[in-house]
């Protein structure tokens, strides 16, 4: 299924006076950087390597994930870490790739076999099957891009900052990806579900069984899939090899992998993922069941913790996104929140999935603050961290949204703040 970005006359003409201004303003700071130098001095061309079997990254781009296990407690031994960060301040574009995509998991990453796996579809239903993936492959399919965000993503900042964070440790649970599958409208039609299942039980095929209520929206029903595809290969193990459940905008532990059934019923199971684990304690005592989308979100991925900059002209760039549709816009601040400007998105801009921002900057050598916020299709817009507080208190863990500002000092230093 292509989509496609129908592109507004006047937003042609926002990307036109945009690349006209970096013409004219950064163009002539990045021409007068190229005429000083030549190709003197670049080494002479010299006959590579044989081809291979895979294309490996060059020796000299270095990109990892982080391991961690707890907010505070990264770089660990993999045996003790419960998920592994994105990158997000080394990647471009909006996709991330399979390696590097974050994981996360309750019990490590089975070896499935994927001549063995099977999907068993059954409760309400008229015709309980069972599905192969080679049963899937002869499916219609879909290809889509779309993010998938940890619902602990940003909780490293619930309480305190920790200045020596990168974007990587304060952000990284978030990747997108193109999945490839069968939807979910098409699988419920074949076994014929019945009208009065409005509820659906997906759980996946590692050791603990992680199992996830999900309501029957016409939105879900319309957009979930079961994938078998990430990046135009077969899925990655450590995101559900051989197939998975794909929630666009909904929380990651929605998108079961290893999915191995999917129960119709008319209730929620109530199972200890949803009861012990994925609740949201607010500030009046009380606990959020069921808050199942991500909300709009934003970071700036450059200039962003730990990294150096100097005096002059700049580009800040970032990532935003939203589980209720596409980003409308973003804006940054760099006096700290006081005034605010309008970035660019870099198209196209696709519902449910990451899009990038930029703005040029010239920075006068003066300590400040630089922060962004988005809006989406839908009006929502990303809060700022004394109202998200105000509503939400410190006691929570998950869902964490407010914007992300980093502090810049005399010295050039970028570092993470709350506000």
């Amino acid at each position: 299924m292509t989509e496609t970005t129908k592109i507004p006359e006047s937003d042609n003409v926002s990307r036109r006076s945009f690349l006209a201004a970096s013409t004219g303003i950064a163009g002539s700071f990045i021409a007068g950087k190229a005429a000083a130098e030549s190709l003197a001095d670049v080494p002479q061309r010299e006959v590579g390597a044989d081809l291979a079997g895979l294309s490996e990254r060059s020796k000299f781009v270095k990109l990892a994930r982080i391991p961690e296990a707890t907010p505070g407690r990264r770089n660990i031994d993999p045996s003790d870490a419960i998920n592994s960060k994105t990158p997000l301040d080394k990647l471009v574009g909006t996709i991330t790739p399979s390696d590097l995509h974050y994981e996360r998991s309750h019990s490590g990453v089975p070896d499935l076999d994927p001549a063995k796996h099977r999907l068993l579809l059954h409760g309400m239903v008229e015709k309980p099957l069972v599905f192969s993936v080679d049963d899937l492959k002869e499916m219609p399919s879909i290809s889509r891009k779309v993010f998938i965000e940890c619902t602990g993503n940003g909780w490293e900042n619930w309480k305190r900052a920790d200045p020596s964070l990168t974007v990587q440790n304060t952000h990284g649970l978030i990747s997108t990806n193109e999945w490839t599958g069968v939807p979910l409208r098409f699988i419920a039609d074949l076994v014929a579900k019945s009208q009065n299942a409005t509820w659906m039980l997906a759980e996946g095929g590692d050791a603990a069984a992680v199992a996830r209520s999900i309501p029957l929206t016409d939105e879900i029903l319309d957009e979930a899939f079961v994938a078998y595809g990430q990046n135009g290969e077969p899925l990655r193990p450590a995101h559900g090899f051989p197939m998975r459940l794909i929630m666009p905008g909904f929380e990651g532990n929605l998108n079961i992998k290893w999915l191995r059934r999917l129960k119709f019923g008319d209730r929620p199971w109530m199972t200890r993922w949803e009861t012990a684990r994925y609740t949201q304690l607010q500030a009046d005592g009380k606990a959020i069941q069921f808050q199942l989308r991500m909300d709009t979100n934003s970071v700036i991925t450059s200039p962003s913790g730990t990294m150096t900059i100097k005096p002059g002209r700049q580009k800040i760039t970032g990532l935003a996104w939203s589980g209720h549709g596409k980003i409308a816009k973003v804006e940054i601040s760099t006096d700290g929140a006081k005034t605010w400007k309008a970035a660019e998105l870099t198209l196209p801009v696709l519902p449910k999935s990451q899009c990038r921002f930029e703005m040029a900057w010239v920075w006068d050598g003066k300590p400040t603050k630089i922060v962004s916020r988005s809006t989406d299709d839908k009006g929502n817009i990303q809060p700022d961290r004394t109202s998200f507080i105000r509503v939400h208190g410190t006691n929570a863990l998950f869902h964490y949204n407010a914007q992300q500002t980093w502090a810049i000092d005399e010295t050039g230093k970028v570092s993470n703040v709350l506000d």
